[in-house]
């Protein structure tokens, strides 16, 4: 695979870093400076813009800030960008086009390894130790992944036809059940229920006025001699016998002749045989249905007959597709017993890449300053993808996860170890003060270590030994000052006698003797 390299990294308002501008080179680069003169704070803006959290204090952002990162790609320009505004939000952008923080993690992490004292981009998760484990044992997963590839289109087509079989007969069953009931229902059309509520009303209506009906007609023209029609005859007979009120009494006996055919038509209304008792019943049922299937499917008649014929058609459509769902379910059970036999044979080739790791950074760990520890790395899970790296420092201490028993300095030499054995020379490898508490003999062993390093792909170490900055292709140091009671930090890469001077001041501090010019003059040629 082609190498990445970071080419150039600027920062601007950083914390103390009011701008700088680093031009890193090939193979090992590390800076140096002293202590509170922004070493860490120079990562700190390179993992910025990248993607890191700039909620931390550690970049001391302001409304000025900004952080690029530009790296060649197998010949391809590629700039990371982080940059404050005057609300303070930070803006990020990929190559010059604006771009999600998530996004740009995602890009970075194909270009460049960051182990820092207490985290490293390289073991966030479990799967990222399982990428490591199977590069370093050369572990096959293609075979399984295309059958993991294949499980998930047929789980998506058997969820999008129904489910499972079973399911599927139940669902067919529920479509086959709605549609029946619904064309069992011969539904007229979708006024019917209004219509018969308004037939069951009317005959509601007579039935309930019907004792009030007989009254009437037995007041107007009972058996009684009370009886109105009976007094308006006997009143018509007592009229005067009178050619002058002949015509008067033909009208009046006409009135009571309507009368009493009006009377007749009102008993036969309250002749409870004149009601059709059937049609009564038979219209409550009706109704009764009706509601009930409007209850269900509704909220109209029409909403009913609609959701009858979509059930029809769908229990048509899943009918047809049942042979090839269950042909599917076949292809789906062979599928899974294929992939427990596919994911058993890669656990047994994580297992062995596992030990041959857990081996090959066991033999780095003394060259890194760490000869009393051990780790091992141990897979679990039906494939060996839940993987850790468990460590101990000291012998007869429990192991544990590295990245909680390991301190900052013990995680850094731990991922130098593992990089000196991983097949990730492409990346771009940093690592901040992998260095840390160690000296002497051991400190030379870490320099040849990084060095060894540099040699397969770009390393940048922020360190404070003066025997592994000698070690280095490239060398920058970071210094700071007061002008005018504000503090300034610049950055410069150093060569021939300045490089002396910063090897010599690493030596022996600030109080630079010629001693200390010699034996930094010693280390470099020695390094050369």
């Amino acid at each position: 695979m082609p190498k990445s390299q970071l080419v150039e990294l600027y920062a601007r308002s950083l914390g103390v870093i009011e701008e700088a501008r680093v031009h890193f080179g090939e193979r090992f680069n590390v800076i140096t400076g002293e202590t509170g003169a922004g070493k860490t704070l120079l990562l700190g803006a390179l993992e910025l813009s990248l993607g890191a959290d700039g909620g931390s204090s550690r970049y001391a952002l302001t409304n000025e800030s900004r952080a690029t990162a530009l790296f060649d790609d197998a010949g391809q320009e590629r700039v990371f960008a982080r940059e404050s505004g005057a609300s303070g939000r930070l803006r990020s952008t990929l190559d010059g086009a604006p771009t999600s923080v998530d996004l740009l993690r995602e890009a970075s992490q194909k270009l460049i390894v960051i182990h820092g004292q207490h985290d490293s981009l390289a073991l966030r998760n479990r799967a990222e130790i399982v990428r490591i484990i199977d590069r370093a044992g050369g572990v096959d997963t293609t075979e399984l992944d295309g059958i993991r590839h294949s499980l998930r289109e047929a789980y998506e087509e058997r969820r999008a036809g129904g489910g499972d079989s079973a399911t599927r007969e139940r669902e067919l069953e529920f479509l086959r059940f709605q549609a029946s009931e619904i064309d069992n229902a011969q539904i007229v059309d979708a006024d019917e229920l209004h219509r018969s509520l308004d037939e069951l009303q009317g005959l509601t209506e007579l039935i309930d006025a019907q004792a009030g009906i007989a009254m009437v007609a037995e007041g107007l023209d009972g058996d009684g001699d009370d009886a109105v029609l009976s007094r308006f005859a006997a009143l018509v007979q007592a009229l005067p016998h009178s050619p002058a009120l002949e015509g008067v009494r033909e009208s009046l006996r006409s009135c009571l002749n309507s009368t009493r055919d009006a009377v007749s038509d009102l008993r036969s209304l309250a002749n409870p045989d004149a009601i059709d008792g059937e049609r009564f019943d038979a219209l409550q049922d009706r109704i009764a249905l009706l509601q009930s299937l409007v209850r269900k499917y509704g909220p109209t008649l029409a909403d009913v007959i609609a959701h009858g014929e979509a059930s029809q058609k769908a229990a048509e459509q899943l009918a047809t597709a049942m042979s090839r769902l269950s042909g599917l379910d076949a292809e789906i059970a062979d599928l899974e017993a294929r992939e427990r036999s596919a994911a058993q044979e890669v656990r047994k080739a994580r297992e062995f890449a596992a030990v041959g790791l857990t081996n090959a950074v066991r033999a780095q760990l003394p060259r890194v300053a760490l000869p009393n520890a051990t780790l091992r790395f141990v897979v679990d899970g039906l494939d060996g993808s839940d993987a850790q790296i468990l460590f101990t420092p000291n012998p007869g201490q429990a192991e544990g996860p590295l990245q909680a028993l390991a301190s900052g300095g013990e995680l850094s030499r731990v991922l130098l170890a593992l990089s000196l054995v991983a097949d990730d020379d492409h990346l771009v490898a940093v690592f901040d003060e992998v260095d840390a508490g160690i000296g002497g003999q051991v400190a030379q062993q870490i320099g040849a270590c990084l060095a060894e390093l540099g040699q397969r792909q770009q390393v940048i170490a922020v360190t404070h030994l003066a025997s592994v900055a000698a070690k280095a292709q490239h060398h920058f140091v970071i210094q700071k000052s007061v002008d005018g009671g504000i503090t300034r930090t610049t950055v410069t890469e150093v060569t021939g006698p300045f490089r002396v001077r910063e090897i010599a001041r690493m030596l022996a501090g600030d109080a630079i003797t010629e001693e200390a010019v010699a034996l930094a003059q010693r280390l470099l040629a020695s390094n050369n």
